[in-house]
């Protein structure tokens, strides 16, 4: 799957392919003899090369696959310092928990230059240009890949998907003459099939994904065969068992006979497989007329049939890259599902012009040529910053904490549907998210900047959603930064069970006349904001708030409207026309989203309502001045075993100066450095620098509530730690 020429050997000269694997591993093998550092596994590591990697030591929270059999079956990670850092803490909604939908699905599989990159680092990286996918709406599985045998999803990308509605799968990978002696020891019964399919379902399990695909890219004896159907029929109940809704996806390689023979197609050969799991992977070099075969072959299970696209183009039908949508378009024809492999070919060919354009380009193709999308929000409370995961600095409620750049896919809020729609004739704007300016919240906005006439208003896609009204009011919130005369309102539609269709606009605080005046014949109710706060921050967000009560109504689209106010109407004097007025400047950022049936004062349990500790606590000197650093592992809960809904927790800690070295120098402010965000109930504080003279340190967890309310610093849980040796 990941080199061309592989590609090539795979769809056009099987056998050859396997042959030179044979050749080369025997290549390498004679090399080995040669290198002594080869040859002796236990030798001495250079000065300059890193340690290996310990899991059961302290450190930096990473994600990593199992590489053998042995750790499979030994359960060793769960002893692994990471684990409790690698459990994903976002489950699937109700409404995406279950079966899949009974229609075409859209399958994504992550791979990109061996997996584990900069989503790895679970507590977040540094770099503000790390891969992400934001186009959720538009999938329904999401699959991580790597060619390690045993690939545990991160769980970044568990959490943001379910966030989303997307399950999760990881992946299990034979492959090349090491994977034929996996094989033969997994396969070498009845039971040892059993017992590493039950190995396999425990770590969904636990690490909170939703199952797996089972690529055997590996030649087997005949014998070997039933064994191999053991293993992926036990996989399947096991999974189906432990995670209700879960799937086990077979990948089009070992046929029913033994042969690795990629069959581009559902057949004979391979739908025993098939017929014992949850759907198939059918190769990319599939032809035209396979997608209505396999459908054929299905039967009432063509959903369950996944026509594999590979976007780097490597023999693919269609080409692959810009011209993905053409193979999409004939596997929609045919009324089956697509996988789309590697989709982070934008991404790592660096398509111009820029990634961020680039990826919104490509997946714009994508949702017009396969037409099915997802809906959010469904429930409430619902919340969004527009995050995307990645930015250059990261704002808490209008108010920067850091100006690091970072990366954290956990941190992704809900998306936005990044498609412009409405009458746009009265000027030219661009709609994009932003992750330089500084945000309301998090690291990213939605920034509307361009021309607009005054007369004319612009419409841009935010969400489409299901969200079934009750009696009682739904309250609207969201924060807007804007230049001039530019304003900026949320247009929504609902649609009765009788499907009456009502447009409502909540417009910008304002003109309540003039906005009445302008509107009033476009929408069927205009409500102004009962409620407008400026923040007292140089950031000059201005947080709006309006409610409406639609009783019996599923609110279905949620627009942002931008628009100016004209005072009034000129005419030329010697015609007595209106004249048209010359666009002019506008810019608006949208900061945040949040929609409840309650006020957004969450209550938050008092700070003595948590437990809060800290564990590997581990100092060491930094420098000649008498700085020191610290390592330590924060866990916090609540007491008595309460369970919580609080999504994530920011991170801060104080530094508290000797009072006798603070009064001698005249310094006695305490500030709150921000450290990080988590959605685990566990930080690890790595090399800490805590200068000369601090008697101890503060360690402040704010907790976050899923309506994007924060707990107050001074009324958040905390634990004091003092300096060794002050």
């Amino acid at each position: 799957m990941t080199f061309n020429f592989r590609s090539y050997f795979k769809s056009h000269h099987p056998q050859t392919l396997a042959s030179l694997k044979s050749i080369l591993n025997s290549f390498f093998t004679f090399l080995s003899k040669f290198n002594p550092m080869a040859a002796n596994q236990n030798s001495v590591h250079p000065a300059d090369d890193p340690p290996p990697f310990d899991p059961s030591e302290p450190s930096i929270p990473v994600s990593y696959p199992l590489k053998t059999l042995e750790e499979l079956e030994s359960r060793s990670y769960f002893d692994s310092f990471h684990f409790p850092f690698n459990k994903a803490s976002v489950k699937l909604p109700p409404y995406a928990a279950n079966e899949l939908p009974k229609r075409r699905r859209l399958l994504v599989c992550h791979d990109m230059a061996g997996g584990y990159l900069d989503d790895k680092w679970i507590q977040g990286g540094n770099n503000p240009d790390a891969y992400a996918i934001w186009h959720w709406y538009l999938i329904d599985v999401f699959v991580y890949f790597s060619h390690s045998l045993v690939t545990l999803p991160p769980p970044c990308w568990i959490n943001t998907a379910h966030k989303h509605g997307v399950k999760v799968l990881g992946t299990f990978i034979l492959e090349w003459d090491e994977g034929k002696r996996i094989a033969n020891k997994l396969l070498s019964s009845k039971n040892s099939a059993q017992m590493y399919a039950e190995r396999l379902s425990e770590l969904a399990a636990a690490l909170g994904f939703d199952g797996w695909l089972v690529n055997m890219e590996v030649s087997l004896d005949v014998r070997q065969i039933p064994n191999l159907k053991e293993f992926v029929s036990h996989l399947t109940q096991s999974m189906h068992s432990l995670v209700p809704g879960s799937l086990v996806i077979w990948y089009d390689s070992v046929t029913i006979d033994g042969n690795l023979s990629w069959q581009d197609q559902l057949n004979e050969k391979n739908k025993p497989f098939f017929d014992i799991s949850d759907g198939i992977f059918v190769n990319y070099t599939w032809r035209e007329n396979y997608p209505k075969h396999s459908a054929e072959v299905a039967g009432d299970r063509k959903f369950d049939v996944y026509m594999g696209i590979d976007v780097f183009g490597r023999n693919t039908y269609g080409g692959g890259q810009w011209t993905t949508n053409l193979a999409l378009d004939a596997i929609k024809r045919d009324n089956v599902s697509a996988a789309i492999f590697a989709p982070g070919w934008v991404y790592e060919t660096k398509q111009l012009p820029d990634f961020q354009t680039a990826q919104n380009r490509w997946w714009a193709l994508v949702e017009k040529s396969w037409d099915i999308s997802q809906n959010y929000p469904r429930t409430l409370p619902f919340y969004s910053n527009f995050d995307q995961g990645h930015g250059y600095q990261f704002t808490v409620d209008g108010k920067q904490m850091s100006q690091t750049p970072w990366n954290n896919i956990s941190s992704q809020s809900f998306q936005p549907f990044l498609e412009f729609s409405g009458e746009s004739t009265g000027g030219n704007l661009k709609v994009a998210v932003d992750i330089k300016e500084p945000s309301y919240n998090g690291g990213g906005n939605l920034t509307f900047s361009g021309t607009l006439e005054d007369d004319f208003q612009f419409s841009a896609r935010l969400f489409e959603g299901k969200l079934q009204l009750a009696d009682s009011p739904v309250h609207f919130t969201y924060s807007v930064k804007s230049n001039g005369s530019s304003l900026l309102g949320l247009s929504l539609e609902f649609t009765s069970a009788a499907a009456e269709q009502k447009s409502v606009l909540l417009a910008s605080s304002g003109d309540s006349l003039l906005t009445m005046s302008r509107f009033v014949r476009h929408f069927d109710n205009v409500i102004m904001p009962h409620r407008v706060t400026k923040l007292e921050s140089e950031s000059s967000w201005v947080i709006q708030e309006s409610s409406i009560a639609m009783e019996g109504y599923m609110l279905t689209k949620i627009h942002a409207v931008c628009y100016k106010l004209r005072p009034e109407v000129h005419k030329s004097e010697s015609q007595g026309k209106t004249m048209a007025l010359s666009p002019s400047e506008y810019h608006a950022v949208l900061g945040h989203l949040a929609i409840n049936s309650l006020t957004l004062n969450s209550d938050f349990p008092p700070s003595t309502s948590w437990f809060v500790e800290g564990n590997f606590t581990k100092w060491s000197s930094s420098d000649s001045n008498g700085s020191r650093k610290l390592n330590v592992k924060l866990v916090w809960k609540l007491k008595g075993g309460k369970t919580h809904p609080f999504p994530k927790y920011n991170i801060y800690v104080k530094k508290q100066p000797d009072l006798s070295i603070a009064e001698s120098n005249g310094s006695l402010q305490l500030v709150q450095e921000y450290l990080g965000v988590v959605v685990v109930e566990a930080y690890y504080v790595s090399d800490l620098v805590v200068p000369s003279g601090t008697s101890s340190v503060t360690f402040i967890i704010q907790v976050c509530s899923l309506d994007g309310a924060l707990q107050k610093l001074e009324e958040s849980p905390s634990l004091d730690l003092n300096v060794q040796g002050s």
